[in-house]
């Protein structure tokens, strides 16, 4: 088994960091900043910062924050929000990302997953997928949009594959369902696309114990786990959670 990897978000509103509950009723958890830098020194194995209204706001992606963080950590640092052509991707990168992540803009334009991950590399591409249940898809999941907001019509599974076929290098996968629940991640949802994509998946949504972590990893087959208001609040720390899974017999960095 490969190592896993622990990996908090930064889901970031008027240059703060805040977290809600499917989505919604958000409230602030601090300075994007802060905690970026005090992840980077607790071991998380890399950093994901989502600008959770670009979209909607029809806007790109706060610059000069992405930069600030950049400059004070040392982990591999994935932006997302906002990021629509290849010259976002540019701005993005020059500014000290190491990933982009896209979602909204890879819906609406199947096609810029191949032109990103032909001019950046796959190793670049994230492709975001927020899932929601719905049974009368296929899998039992829809693909949604702009921040939950738009349902796309597309399944959930049937979009990973395509992604992955058109060059994403690893989906950042998140329940509607279970975000901001601390129930648990979505192991069965996880599995779906785990199983039957053969990029790595990061398991998103849910997180409450450590307990839930293994879980993902064991049944669930993610890569990667990701989570925010948990580690924000300091309900779970990420050295402890490292020799937890450790001590269980899951491989970490």
């Amino acid at each position: 088994m490969l190592a896993k990897r622990i990996i908090p978000c930064l889901d970031v509103k008027d240059g703060r960091t805040v977290k809600g509950v499917n989505f919604v009723q958000l409230r602030d958890a601090g300075s994007a900043l802060s905690l970026a830098s005090f992840y980077s020194s607790q071991g998380a194995d890399e950093l994901v910062f989502l600008d959770i209204t670009a979209t909607v706001e029809n806007r790109k992606t706060m610059v000069s924050l992405v930069r600030d963080v950049a400059r004070n950590i040392s982990i591999p640092f994935t932006v997302g929000g906002g990021i629509r052509t290849e010259e976002d991707v540019e701005r993005m990168l020059s500014s000290g990302a190491d990933k982009i992540s896209i979602n909204s803009s890879a819906i609406r334009e199947h096609s810029l997953i191949d032109r990103l991950a032909s001019r950046f590399g796959s190793q670049c591409v994230v492709l975001a997928l927020d899932a929601k249940s719905n049974p009368a898809f296929p899998s039992g999941y829809e693909a949604v949009i702009d921040g939950g907001r738009t349902p796309s019509g597309l399944d959930a599974l049937e979009w990973a594959r395509e992604a992955a076929l058109r060059g994403a290098g690893e989906i950042l996968l998140t329940s509607m369902d279970k975000d901001g629940t601390k129930d648990g991640f979505a192991v069965d949802l996880t599995r779906i696309i785990s199983s039957n994509i053969d990029i790595p998946v990061i398991a998103s949504g849910g997180a409450g114990k450590m307990e839930d972590f293994r879980t993902v990893f064991e049944d669930g087959m993610a890569d990667a786990a990701l989570a925010a208001s948990v580690f924000h609040f300091h309900e779970i720390d990420i050295p402890e959670l490292k020799d937890y899974l450790r001590q269980s017999g899951i491989p970490v960095r």
